[in-house]
């Protein structure tokens, strides 16, 4: 009996599940940046020490990233699902129950380790779905529910942060999660909604019945041999710093903008720098929508650079511009950032003839960039200040910008003006 799933078996019930799993991971993951302040504060920590918590975070994916998809062909989709909420259960009950700064880094790790095997399950998990004719258009979708998650995440963490720091115990929530969260520590809250949603997707996950995943051959991992072919490929290299890169610069902006928008500007961490992150994300989805329509278009090669240069500028303006200036142009970067990871990723896959598989794997990995340049960015703050290590993110900006000129890619985009000619 064949295991593959035709049109009429395709459950769109799936759909709406993988759709809540993009949210939930968003939810969880693009939190930090409106945490960091508020973290930095109630632990004495310093800026390294800052950095080290999306670098455990981050570092999660680096790592996991590629066992994962191992772990996916032997153990199945729902089973690694449920694995990876059980992690992130794991992880926020942690930081709940016992708040200090190691908890905080150990929870970031085992939650991080969650998200990466979720990243790996669920995008072949909706091909079969939603069905591949239908695969760019669900796919798309799915990171609009992601932009959107990101956008909401900040916003529930300004919420319960004022109310249960005004004691505004009428407010839903407010007077349940209060009672949990030690004084002074009201961003504790954060985590216990998130061991909630996590305890709610496990449940979810487990009374729904999934379809079989059967990968394409390009989209297995592959063997060592084809994992060390690749890697004698110099382009393969590079495209892995590209998105170690991106990911570096996206998460440099985010999770140091509410920090910087505090000590430079004196905006309030819990309200207008909270904002600030939130509208990052949400620009950031505005521009992906752009984006689409630029790549049918024009060459993906002068979009990315388009959009490079401008995060370019706005990046200089937020980070030497006054407080109004600050406070607009640092979310906007998020519209410029829109189309690298894409493009990128897209460009990368497009310079190789086979084992694609494989080669998404070693681009996944680079999403650890958001945990070592954290770091480097912390550490750099330390020495100097906080401005000094954000001016890192312009070399990152600077080779994501190159890529846009030695790029040679086997297989360009398709253009209105290439369908028409």
């Amino acid at each position: 009996m064949s295991n593959k799933i035709t049109t009429s078996d395709r459950n769109h019930l799936i759909v709406g599940l993988i759709f809540l799993v993009f949210f939930v991971i968003s939810f969880l993951t693009n939190i930090l940046g409106a945490l960091n302040p508020k973290v930095s504060e109630s632990f004495h920590l310093s800026d390294t020490m800052v950095g080290f918590l999306p670098f455990a975070f981050f570092i999660a994916y680096g790592i996991m990233s590629i066992p994962s998809g191992i772990m996916v062909e032997k153990f199945g989709g729902k089973k690694m699902i449920l694995i990876a909420f059980l992690l992130a259960l794991l992880g926020s009950i942690m930081v709940g129950l016992f708040p200090s700064y190691t908890s905080f880094f150990t929870s970031l790790f085992i939650i991080g380790t969650g998200m990466a095997v979720l990243q790996v399950v669920i995008n072949p998990l909706l091909r079969v779905s939603g069905g591949e004719e239908n695969f760019a258009f669900t796919s798309v979708m799915a990171q609009l529910i992601f932009g959107l998650a990101s956008f909401v995440s900040p916003q529930m963490y300004s919420y319960l942060v004022k109310n249960i720091d005004a004691g505004n115990t009428e407010k839903p929530l407010v007077n349940l999660l209060s009672q949990m969260v030690p004084e002074s520590l009201s961003w504790i809250s954060v985590y216990w909604v998130f061991a909630l949603i996590s305890l709610l997707m496990i449940v979810l996950v487990a009374l729904t019945k999934f379809p079989k995943i059967t990968l394409k051959s390009d989209e297995r991992v592959g063997s060592k041999v084809s994992f060390m072919e690749l890697l004698k490929n110099k382009y393969v290299i590079l495209y892995f710093l590209g998105i170690f890169a991106y990911v570096g610069t996206e998460q440099g902006i985010s999770f140091w903008m509410s920090k910087f928008l505090s000590v430079y500007h004196g905006v309030d961490p819990d309200t207008a720098g909270a904002d600030a992150v939130s509208y990052f994300w949400l620009l950031m989805t505005i521009g992906g929508l752009f984006g689409l329509i630029c790549m049918r278009l024009f060459d993906s090669k002068l979009v990315l650079r388009w959009f490079t240069l401008s995060a370019l500028v706005f990046l200089a303006l937020g980070i030497f511009g006054s407080h109004d200036i600050a406070l607009w142009c640092l979310p906007i970067t998020g519209f410029s950032l829109s189309v690298m990871y894409p493009s990128i990723v897209s460009l990368g896959l497009n310079s190789v003839d086979k084992h694609h598989g494989s080669f998404a794997g070693i681009l996944m990995s680079g999403i650890a960039g958001g945990a070592v340049i954290q770091l480097l960015i912390g550490g750099i703050s330390d020495v100097t200040t906080l401005k000094t290590g954000m001016l890192f993110i312009f070399i990152t900006l600077g080779y994501i910008l190159s890529i846009s000129f030695w790029a040679k890619p086997i297989v360009r985009n398709k253009t209105i003006q290439k369908s028409k000619s």
